[in-house]
Formats: structure tokens, sequence, C-alpha cells
């Protein structure tokens, strides 16, 4: 699963957790709502309580909340009609020469604010000089630099598009507009941005490099879930090869070793079961590979359990125990119970 799809899953989290915390959802509501919030994240592997992945996946200051008013007023803004029935654009009223003075005051107190690393009051100058002159793209460009600054991507890829709106010809709108989508992890978008200023002007170098960056994270990204992929189905293909030997697997999930012939086999290449009956030396057997990795598997899967509960099994091991060695091979076979025992 691609990161990009992780962090969507866990703002998704995140606005569940609010709405139960500020009593968005009623009190009867809220057990089901973490019910449902712990099996989303099981689903998608993500799990808020871990600092690490929180800080890998969170796209704060921004909210889901947020990012949907965004994607709802440029939506609305895109969709407005624009001219009116008789063709004629509606275009807001040009600001007075004081205006337009007033503004570039408010802008030259912005900047400076900016290079003090004052973001907040600097977004309050660009307000202010924007609100004069609503027709300069340069003010909502600045503006949108200040909440890149502060870490308010989203706010600035509003802005962004607004100057753009404004001045399509403008191209550091375009350059703003890339930054502040890269920062929020939408690589293709980002890429999008600057390409459409370096059709406006193809020798700007910050434009260039900002498109190379780009491209270069949407491959990583591409490789990083082919890869993802690639593992899942490996995952998936070895979880069919275990059910299936667990589903042939016979007592003690020996599927492996072909059940408990397999291993009375076994034991009698190591000379246990023959004509004379008797137990091998402990040496012998702690050194047997394949023995030692049978025991393993059955005490990973609850198998030696398993087998001890048949009736064949303990009568077998009983008669060990009082020092009359393990059955021979035609013993085995003669015994209904063990030879059942051996060929299943």
């Amino acid at each position: 699963m691609s990161e990009k799809q992780q962090r969507l899953v866990y703002s998704i989290i995140e606005f569940l957790n609010q709405s139960i915390q500020d009593g968005t959802v009623k009190a009867d509501d809220q057990e089901s709502l973490e019910v449902a919030i712990q099996c989303i994240g099981e689903a998608f592997g993500v799990d808020p309580a871990d600092q690490v992945q929180s800080q890998k996946l969170s796209v704060k200051p921004a909210t889901l909340q947020s990012i949907f008013d965004v994607f709802i007023k440029t939506r609305d803004r895109v969709s407005t009609p624009h001219a009116s029935s008789s063709g004629s654009a509606e275009q807001p009223s040009a600001p007075s020469g004081d205006d337009k003075a007033q503004a570039e005051k408010f802008k030259q107190i912005g900047n400076a604010q900016m290079s003090s690393k004052d973001y907040d009051a600097a977004i309050e100058s660009y307000n202010s000089a924007a609100t004069l002159d609503p027709t300069n793209p340069v003010y909502y460009s600045n503006r949108a630099a200040a909440h890149s600054s502060k870490g308010d991507h989203l706010s600035a890829v509003g802005d962004a598009e607004k100057a753009i709106s404004v001045d399509p010809k403008f191209v550091k709108a375009y350059h703003r507009l890339g930054h502040a989508q890269y920062s929020l992890g939408d690589f293709k978008a980002a890429a999008n941005a600057f390409e459409r200023g370096l059709k406006l002007e193809p020798t700007n170098a910050g434009l260039k490099s900002g498109l190379q960056n780009a491209q270069a994270r949407i491959t990583n990204d591409e490789d990083d879930e082919d890869e993802t992929d690639d593992n899942s189905t490996a995952e998936a293909a070895a979880t069919r090869a275990g059910a299936g030997a667990g589903a042939g697997a016979g007592l003690g999930g020996l599927g492996g070793m072909g059940g408990m012939g397999g291993m009375a086999d076994m034991l009698r290449g190591m000379g246990v079961g023959g004509p004379g009956g008797g137990m091998p030396d402990l040496a012998s057997l702690m050194n047997n590979p394949q023995l030692m990795a049978m025991a393993q598997q059955m005490a990973a899967n609850g198998g030696l359990a398993s087998m001890m509960q048949n009736p064949a099994v303990a009568n077998m091991m009983g008669r060990v125990q009082s020092g009359g060695g393990l059955p021979s091979m035609d013993e085995l076979m003669s015994d209904p119970s063990l030879r059942d025992l051996y060929a299943s």
C-alpha cells in the first residue's frame, strides 16, 4: 500500500477520533465508531498510536475537514459562470490610485515581516493589500509564500490558484502552487503546476528544478507501489501454500513431512521400530536435522499437543515409558490403530 493511501486513511481516522472527542458523534454511537476506527486502521496498516508513523503520515496543520473545504471552494469557483447572458465577464471594480498606493505599502510591510519570520503578521498585511487592490496577483502570491513558510501548504495552494485566476500569466504563482503541492505530497499536481509555468517561461530555472524534483518523486512512488504489490502477491502465495500444507498435514500439522507416515519412515531409517524395536540414543535424535525441523514445526503450530491426544500415540508412548521400546514395523502394520496412524 502506498504512503499516499495511508496518509488519507490516517486523516480519516484523525477526523473520526476528533468527531468523538468534540461531541459531534452521539454517546450511543461512539463505541461503534471506535470499533470501526480500529477495523479501518488494521485493514490499511495505520496505527495512530505509533508516533513514528504519525509523524510520517500526518498532514498537519491541515486536516481532512480543511482539505475538503478548500476543495468545495475551488469547485464552486470553477463551476460558477464567469459570464453573464450578454457574454460580458463580471470584473471587480478597478481600485483607485490611492488604493493601489496604500496596497503597495501594506505589501512592503508584509515583505519586511516575512524577512523577520513574523508570518502571521505578514499574512494580515497581504490581506489588507489584497482588499485594497484585488486585481494584483502579487498580493495573493506573497500570501501563499507566507502560508507555506508557516507550514500551511493547503492555504498556500488556495492563494496560488487565486493569483493565477487573477493573472494566468503571472509565472511566480505557478512556482508557489507547485511548491505547496509538493510539500503536501501531491507530486503529480506539483509537476503539473511547474509544467504550466514553464509553458509561459521555458527558461525559468526554479520551475525546471521543481519539475525535476516532482517527477523524481512520482517515479519513486510508483516504484514503491509496484514493490508493495509484488510483496502482497508473494505474501498471498505464501499464505495459500501454507494453507495447502496445513490441509494435508494429518496429525500434528506435519503436511510438509508426509504426515505420521513420513515420520515413521524417517525413524525407521534411523533404526527405530526395526525388527528388534528399541530407541536410538538421544545424541542421534538431537543431531538429526529433519527430526529437529519437525519438532520445531510441531511446537509452532500446536501439533505436538494434538498428536499426544491420539489414543494410538498415547498407547505407544506408554509402552516406551514402561521399557517396552517402540513397536517394530511389523507391529505397526498389524495393529489397526497404529496402521491407520502410519497411513495418515
